[in-house]
This record gives structure tokens, C-alpha cells and sequence, in this order.
């Protein structure tokens, strides 16, 4: 009976622990609830209070820690040397939603988009009543990002997003060496939840052979930075040269002088040390120049 005690009371004391704060927070109004911080909490209660004529309150973490810690809150940490509470806008911000969804799924063939959530820096009142949406060709690589609307007079405002979804990448199940190709053997196919990538994820290893750029640790996120077409013929394989010759078609054996990919033109040795420059049409094929 006493150890469920002390390991109950080890758990109450650690459930709030090691709790890292947020740099920024929107809260619904101008009297800030420890809800907006600790989520679920059954007794809340006004912790702080946005000051009158303005939208913003800024507080050193140190003391909000401190607190915190009055409330009974202890063991928090921060990201930053200040925490802002921000008045969240009275904006529909839907639209930039749409707008964001459609561009993860454009770039994304494979992704589960769980929520999206769109704020303005700082207090907007309204929004211009034509804008356009402006979004920067690599902020699919990450969960959050920034974008803007620039109204009819070329103002921009600025609006910080977060987006939680899950997407479809190939992970390395071994180490890869270079111009090794991908394979079931080599790779696996799994879900991840979208943090930051390198580069654009792989979506399909197969609609294209592909081999190893560089040498490729295990368990990596496979990304097109990666990758590159399979040479279609190795240095030294013996390729099956076709030479068209007054309607006829020659065929013969010769060896390749160095790895190619399809329609690479490359020179290649017969039999009799004859060197011929061909234009490689598949594997290990090729045809005179």
C-alpha cells in the first residue's frame, strides 16, 4: 500500500514537470486564464491582464516562471528569455487555411493534414476586403511558416502558421552506399509526422529507377536531394549496339567506357579495340551516333 502511495505521488508531482513554455501565446480576451497555458486544468483562474489599449502583454519568463510556481506550477522552463501573450484577432482566417491545405497537398502526393491553424502578428481588427495569398515555394519543407496577403495597394500583412499532418517517406533500412539503387531491400515506406525536412521528401522510389547519390546513413529520410536516376549502363558492362546501315540493322557487342544514363552519348570498344561513340537507349542498349 505505501509503494502505490509514493509511486501516485510521484506521478502528481511529475505531471507537471520539465513543462518547456511557449515564446508566444494567443488568448481569447485581455484577462489571461492559466488555461491558456496549462490546457484542461480544472481550476482556472486570472493569472495575468493585457494592459488597457493594447493587444500585447510582454513579461520576462523568469518571473512568469515565478508565477507559475505561486500558482503552485513549478518546474517550468522557457524557450525564450520573454513569453508574449497575444490578443488572438477577430479575423476569419479560412481562406489562408484553404489556401495552405491546397499547397501541402500539391507538393505532398501522400498527407494527412490534421489541423491547420493561421494567426496574424500582432492585432487585426478586419481584413481588407480583396487580397491576394502569397506563400514561398519551400515552406511545404516545414510544419510552420509565415505567409502573407498584399491588398490592392501592395500592402503586405503578415500572418505566422502551423500546420500538424502526417506524410508518406522512404526511410533508409541500411546503410546505402553510392550508386547503389533503392529497393524494398534497402528502404522502407512508413508514416512520419511533418517537422522539417531537408528537401522534398521521396513519394514513390518505383515511378522511376533510382539510385544513391552520395553515401546514405541508416534510418534516413530519403529527399530528392539524394537521389538520381540509375545509370542505365555500368563502365566496363558489355552493351548490345545497334547500327542502322541502309535499312539494315547491325547489332554488336561492345564494351562500355564509363557509366551512363539513358540518351547520355558515351563511347564504347569492340572486340578488336575499335571505339565507337553511341547514344544510350536503355539498359545496357545503345545505338551509333
Amino acid at each position: 500500500m505505501f509503494s502505490k502511495i509514493v509511486f501516485l505521488s510521484l506521478i502528481l508531482s511529475n505531471i507537471y514537470a520539465n513543462k518547456a513554455l511557449e515564446s508566444v501565446y494567443y488568448v481569447d480576451s485581455k484577462d489571461v486564464k492559466l488555461s491558456s497555458i496549462i490546457p484542461y486544468i480544472k481550476n482556472d483562474i486570472s493569472i495575468l491582464s493585457i494592459e488597457e489599449n493594447r493587444y500585447s502583454q510582454k513579461i520576462k519568463s523568469k518571473e512568469f516562471i515565478k508565477l507559475l510556481s505561486k500558482h503552485g506550477y513549478k518546474n517550468y522552463t522557457a524557450k525564450s528569455n520573454y513569453i508574449n501573450f497575444i490578443l488572438k484577432s477577430p479575423v476569419d482566417t479560412s481562406k489562408m487555411e484553404q489556401k495552405l491545405q491546397e499547397y501541402y497537398k500539391k507538393n505532398y502526393e501522400s498527407i494527412d493534414i490534421k489541423s491547420i491553424h493561421v494567426v496574424p502578428r500582432g492585432y487585426l481588427s478586419s481584413l481588407p476586403k480583396t487580397y491576394t495569398i502569397q506563400i514561398r515555394d519551400d515552406d511545404f519543407l516545414s510544419h510552420s511558416g509565415v505567409i502573407n496577403i498584399k491588398t490592392d495597394d501592395n500592402k503586405k500583412i503578415f500572418f505566422d502558421y502551423s500546420i500538424i499532418a502526417d506524410v508518406q517517406v522512404y526511410i533508409t533500412k541500411e546503410v546505402i552506399k553510392k550508386d547503389t539503387n533503392l529497393s524494398p531491400s534497402n528502404t522502407i515506406k512508413k508514416g512520419a509526422r511533418l517537422d522539417r525536412f531537408r528537401d522534398k521528401p521521396l513519394q514513390d522510389i518505383y515511378k522511376a529507377s533510382l539510385q544513391a547519390k552520395r553515401h546514405i546513413p541508416k534510418n534516413m529520410v530519403l529527399t530528392i536531394r539524394d537521389v538520381e536516376t540509375s545509370d542505365a549502363i555500368k563502365r566496363d558492362a558489355t552493351v548490345n549496339v545497334t547500327m542502322n546501315n541502309d535499312g539494315m540493322a547491325i547489332i554488336f557487342s561492345a564494351k562500355a567506357l564509363k557509366d551512363a544514363k539513358v540518351n547520355d552519348i558515351i563511347n564504347v570498344q569492340n572486340s578488336s579495340g575499335k571505339i565507337f561513340k553511341v547514344r544510350v537507349t536503355g539498359s545496357n542498349t545503345a545505338e551509333i551516333e
